[in-house]
């Protein structure tokens, strides 16, 4: 037999659901208006973002004497640097945004000020052969504010142990 203390215990079961529920309800209800007020199209629609659609005639332009670098055979455990010298053959400001390495074993030093047109600049780049062994392929990604956007970087060596070379 179901007592009033039963009775009541369950009516305040049932409202407690009810108030968490109706309160999810809710809080999902206003969570979900749209109270976006809008972004301007000006922020997409900048020429100099680099977009393919862009006017080239005012942007920058990344040139690279050379992409390519060869050190040859190297004596494991052997650091060399290489300068790659680029200029900005465009009509803007040329900032380099960031510069990345195919792996750990290479570093790179580059200008973080904006290059006005027609100056040029050097990014150094530097090869560790610890722990490689035969023939070596790294890239190095640059980012710009181009089109395109990176230039990718070539940097090849025979490593040898010492006791091979």
């Amino acid at each position: 037999m179901i007592t009033f203390a039963d009775m009541s215990n369950f009516m305040k079961f049932l409202s407690l659901k009810h108030l968490v529920l109706l309160l999810l309800l809710g809080f999902a209800s206003y969570s979900c208006q749209n109270n976006n007020k809008g972004v301007s199209t000006d922020v997409v629609n900048n020429p100099k973002s680099a977009d393919e659609k862009g006017d080239k005639q005012a942007m920058p332009q990344i040139s690279f004497t050379k992409t390519e670098h060869d050190f040859g055979k190297l004596i494991q455990g052997e650091q060399l640097s290489v300068i790659f010298k680029f200029e900005n053959t465009g009509n803007a400001p040329l900032l380099i945004t960031k510069v990345s390495a195919s792996c750990g074993c290479t570093a790179s030093k580059y200008p973080t000020e904006p290059i006005a047109p027609g100056e040029e600049g050097r990014l150094e780049v530097t090869f560790d052969s610890k722990g490689q062994r035969g023939m070596q392929n790294k890239t190095v990604t640059v980012l710009t504010n181009t089109q395109p956007k990176s230039t990718t970087l070539r940097l090849r060596a025979q490593v040898s142990t010492p006791d091979s070379y």
